[in-house]
């Protein structure tokens, strides 16, 4: 029997898909539906999960929303005095209280505890898509080569064209199916692929969750 793995904040379900392949059987959780997530999906906020509806589950994953720490989120809260709320501290006293496996993932910039960073070129992706890992399990981060623009979406924070793609060198949003070869997922549209996270990070993570669950 596969270990069960709650995926909170899931979207779209690019970090699901990754801890399937890792072994997981996969439940996600999300305040809005999502449409083209391809697991069974708990619609609501993710704060009303009490401890009983934790217990059936051997790891966890979250994802809190991003916009306090991203690089046009911190711009616009310093200028027009927008808020954004920091889900992370919340998430991370939920998932330590379980006592068992789990992660925390979000943009560069975010306050994780000890993070790993990982980059699509440790995975030999077309795609940077930076991103940093909290866990309670040891996890070791893989080389991090120097980047060419050639690379697909090719800034930290995925700000070219609001989401757009490095083709060539040169600034231009790329087709879908360029997003989608870049991103290693063929069944989200462009809007959910510009917040997703590629399922080849989550795998390598997945994998070391795996390790610490069967110990």
């Amino acid at each position: 029997m596969r270990p069960r793995l709650l995926d909170l904040f899931c979207g779209a379900g690019g970090a699901s898909m990754g801890l399937f392949k890792a072994g997981f059987d996969i439940v996600g959780v999300d305040i809005k539906p999502q449409p083209y997530y391809p697991f069974p999906i708990i619609v609501g906020d993710v704060f009303n999960l009490t401890p009983e509806d934790l217990k059936e589950y051997d790891a966890f994953w979250a994802s809190p929303p991003c916009q306090a720490f991203t690089f046009a989120s911190k711009r616009a809260q310093r200028d027009y005095g927008y808020k954004y709320p920091d889900f992370i501290p919340s998430s991370r006293e939920m998932l330590k209280a379980t006592k068992k496996p789990y992660i925390i993932e979000n943009v560069v910039g975010a306050p994780l505890l000890n993070p790993i960073r990982l980059c699509g070129t440790m995975f030999g992706l077309k795609v940077l898509r930076h991103r940093l890992f909290e866990s309670n399990v040891l996890i070791p981060e893989p080389f991090h080569q120097q980047h060419n623009k050639d690379w697909l979406c090719g800034r930290d924070y995925f700000r070219i064209l609001n989401g757009g793609c490095w083709v060539r060198g040169q600034e231009k949003k790329g087709s879908l199916e360029e997003w989608q070869e870049a991103m290693g997922i063929d069944w989200m549209p462009r809007i959910e692929l510009s917040q997703a996270i590629p399922p080849t990070y989550a795998q390598f993570i997945g994998e070391w969750l795996m390790k610490a669950v069967k110990e």
